[in-house]
């Protein structure tokens, strides 16, 4: 098959990840595949060179961009329209709200020729997460929902990261139960199973001023709204007196690393918390089996990738039940906490910290339920069975 995906940006993320995995399995499957993509960078990173690495020809449209800009978005839907002319796809798999309302937009206005005539090429839409959530003001919602609901009708197929993304649009009214298709977001599998050399370790606890025998809790995300930092940084305030060899590493960039500091500082927790910057996913497997404990305290996700990844390192994670987070997470492998309870999270934090049974044993048992839900072929073969039943 010929298959287009369209995806904002190209920035280090999980959609990101998800997209580049699914290009190069479906090359190794002999399809054409082509990536398109805006240049919207904002120095989170790019995965261009993976991509060509990786030999997926990538086109830019640099008028596809993240923000919404009014101005922008008719030019945007025009290029997409004139790349996806010329590359006549069979199926059009769009990633990402901006990019899955221009694009299947796009889509849905150009036609190709078949046996039976003129018909406009299958679109199917990835949804890594939801653009409308209880976090931003009840306008902005309705109008997400009810271009969701719009183009629903020009979507023959939706790919959620979790059960949960189709419930929740389901709720909404946003298409049919028949047309949503769970395929868990590929990761390296093997490159999080397999410890680093307990050398490697030490030298990326050396690297960041952490003590080898520090106990690490970690968070990977972006420095970033609805992340969760600060009610990390609160239950480290209550934790730190009963757990004075433990550290708090924070791994990523953003704009409220100053404002994350100064709560760090004011807290008088300077010299407990780390901070890594940005990191290539090629470092996470290292960064998570140098932890002893992941806690992820975002408000709104899909489904994180963090968490199979840090029950694929045989880490017990903590997390905040939102989205999809409870598909992995529970009591056999972590903790699910309620948003911002940070009681809870202390406590959560406290049993782990104390108990280092608890923690091998969470971390088995988690390794054990992931290893075969994020392989990159079984992502592959799932949206593959998508594209065969619309077609």
């Amino acid at each position: 098959m010929k298959i287009v995906h369209i995806i904002t940006r190209l920035v280090i993320g999980g959609a990101q990840e998800n997209t580049l995995i699914t290009c190069r399995e479906q090359k190794k499957d002999g399809h054409e595949v082509t990536l398109i993509t805006g240049d919207d960078r904002r120095g989170e990173g790019t995965l261009i060179e993976t991509a060509k690495a990786w030999g997926i020809e990538v086109i830019n449209v640099p008028q596809l961009v993240r923000q919404i800009r009014p101005c922008k978005e008719l030019k945007g839907f025009f290029a997409l329209k004139s790349v996806l002319r010329d590359l006549d796809p069979d199926i059009i798999h769009t990633h990402s709200a901006k990019a899955g309302i221009l694009g299947r937009a796009a889509g849905a206005a150009i036609r190709r020729k078949t046996d039976n005539g003129r018909h406009r090429p299958l679109i199917v839409h990835g949804v890594h997460g939801l653009p409308f959530h209880e976090y931003q003001p009840a306008i902005i919602n309705w109008i997400y929902i009810l271009l969701e609901r719009h183009y629903a009708k020009k979507t023959d197929a939706y790919v959620c990261v979790a059960d949960t993304m189709a419930e929740k649009s389901l709720a909404r009214g946003i298409g049919s139960k028949d047309m949503y298709t769970t395929a868990y977001s590929a990761m390296e599998v093997e490159e999080f199973l397999q410890p680093p050399q307990p050398e490697t370790i030490a030298q990326f606890r050396e690297k960041y001023n952490i003590p080898q025998d520090a106990k690490v809790i970690v968070k990977i995300a972006r420095l970033a709204d609805l992340k969760g930092h600060e009610y990390v940084i609160q239950s480290a305030r209550e934790l730190a007196e009963k757990h004075p060899d433990c550290i708090w590493l924070f791994v990523g960039s953003g704009l409220l690393e100053a404002k994350l500091r100064d709560m760090i500082d004011a807290a008088n927790l300077t010299d407990r918390f780390r901070f890594t910057g940005l990191l290539e996913p090629s470092m996470i497997p290292l960064v998570i089996h140098s932890s002893d404990i992941l806690v992820h305290c975002s408000l709104r996700e899909g489904l994180a990738r963090v968490l199979p990844q840090s029950l694929l390192c045989a880490t017990p994670a903590v997390s905040f039940d939102i989205d999809g987070a409870k598909e992995v997470i529970n009591e056999n492998t972590g903790f699910l906490l309620p948003p911002r309870d940070i009681p809870a999270l202390v406590d959560a934090c406290d049993k782990l910290l104390s108990d280092e049974d608890l923690r091998k044993q969470l971390g088995k048992n988690g390794q054990d339920l992931v290893r075969e839900m994020f392989t990159p072929r079984r992502m592959a073969q799932t949206v593959e069975a998508v594209y065969r039943s619309i077609i």
